[in-house]
């Protein structure tokens, strides 16, 4: 085990890059917030909110860094239980907003779990997949970590969100690739996510083209989410469809395992019901979102308003943008959203595209900072750790930039220290705190 003695390096317990980054990211989306609210009524409520966010998720940071990290390992269950009591007690006490039951409604703010439930889901596959390291090349260690992981998504499918499901899936395949699972165990959820993904996008596709259900293959396609007769001869004809294809397998001498048959059937299988489970518990404005991603022109002055909006509003911003409080797309309404979902609207409207690529350069840098923070952790633990909270931020930068270019549908995700929302706010400088804890630690005698 290195000690910083050995190493020469002076012991910085701060990652000063990473630390900076952040500051300049949060300066700037306050920035943002601020103008993008002025001449909303509920102005004075949002910039409050965000003003209290602000001190409270700095502290939280600081907490969290000063304390060694490896306590949230020792006590794990005890962060498990913290998330599933978060998540149920969301759906007993928590205020419906947007048709989502996801909110615990307070004096002065409200908090979203499912922020702080994503954080906590990290440290407890961290430390499983720390204790399990050695047998982490079979298939029933990765089935252990989704079985951690089912309940959190049950409860999120519940409330239901979508997005934080969206969010938190990745991160988790990550975390078992960066723990060196087989990547033909991770292939297989990945086809059963694709597959559970696929059936709901296909039937959307059917219900903006109805000429399509003049074909009965389409239409008895499209009524299988209705769960009738035709679901139950399509789940016979999965498992009668790889019984033949095994029997042809055997009858020409192949190697291939009746299991990878019955495996594929079964993925198949279990994706479909997936699939409708996720059609049925979907809200109107849910599917309006999958709808304008598959088609943003197909309701301009609807669900597809908001997409074209931020579009122009960034289109329109040129090269140097036109000055902070300047924004006209943005204040004066044109893009709803716009302090949240679409805040990147706003910095590329009034700080231009070189706002645009200072933002996307700063997360690039954070990303790499906490990469290295990742490499230098003294354990396997706190290496894991940095790995689940450098796919977070990945896939929150992915997902927002994705939106703005039509890569990826309009998930109601915020993009981290740069939108409104303090809930969001706190739990990633809790995440931070993390990282810089890890970073403290490197040193065995630190």
């Amino acid at each position: 085990m290195i000690t910083a003695s050995q190493t020469g390096l002076k012991k910085n317990r701060m990652d000063w890059i990473l630390f900076f980054s952040v500051l300049a990211l949060i300066t700037m989306g306050t920035l943002a917030i601020s103008s993008s609210v002025a001449v909303l009524p509920s102005h004075f409520r949002i910039i409050r909110t965000h003003f209290i966010a602000v001190p409270l998720g700095f502290m939280a940071f600081a907490a969290v860094w000063s304390l060694n990290y490896q306590i949230f390992q020792d006590q794990w269950q005890f962060v498990y239980g913290a998330v599933l009591l978060m998540l149920v007690g969301v759906l007993i006490f928590g205020v419906i907003d947007k048709g989502s039951r996801s909110w615990y409604h307070l004096p002065f703010f409200s908090v979203q779990p499912s922020e702080f439930a994503r954080v906590g889901l990290i440290l407890v596959l961290a430390n499983y997949l720390d204790k399990k390291i050695t047998k982490i090349r079979e298939f029933q260690v990765v089935l252990g970590a989704l079985m951690l992981s089912m309940p959190v998504f049950f409860l999120l499918i519940k409330q239901p969100d979508f997005s934080a499901i969206l969010l938190t899936l990745p991160v988790v395949l990550i975390m078992l690739f960066a723990a060196g699972a087989n990547i033909f165990h991770l292939s297989i959820i990945l086809g059963y996510s694709f597959i559970s993904a696929l059936f709901p996008i296909l039937w959307t596709v059917i219900t903006l083209n109805p000429e399509l259900l003049d074909s009965p293959l389409v239409g008895y396609f499209f009524h299988l989410s209705d769960f009738g007769w035709s679901a139950l001869t399509f789940v016979f004809g999965v498992g009668a469809a790889a019984y033949l294809l095994w029997v042809l397998s055997v009858k020409l001498y192949s190697n291939i395992s009746g299991v990878f048959f019955g495996g594929a059937a079964l993925v198949l299988i279990l994706g479909f019901f997936s699939g409708v489970m996720v059609k049925n518990q979907m809200r109107y404005y849910q599917q309006k979102r999958l709808e304008v991603f598959l088609s943003p022109e197909s309701d301009p002055k609807g669900a597809g308003y908001n997409l074209l909006q931020a579009r122009i509003a960034i289109g329109s911003g040129g090269v140097l943008g036109k000055g902070i409080f300047s924004g006209t797309q943005s204040r004066l309404g044109f893009v709803p959203e716009r302090h949240t979902d679409f805040i990147l609207a706003v910095v590329g409207e009034e700080m231009g595209f070189w706002g645009t690529m200072l933002v996307m350069g700063f997360y690039v840098l954070i990303l790499g900072r906490i990469r290295i923070c990742a490499k230098l952790a003294r354990d396997r633990f706190g290496y894991l750790v940095n790995c689940g909270i450098f796919g977070m931020f990945m896939v929150y930068f992915c997902i927002n930039f994705g939106m703005l270019l039509g890569l990826s549908p309009v998930a109601g995700v915020p993009l981290p220290l740069l939108s409104y929302g303090g809930s969001n706010l706190v739990a990633t400088l809790i995440s931070l705190g993390l990282v810089q804890s890890v970073y403290a630690r490197r040193y065995a005698l630190v």
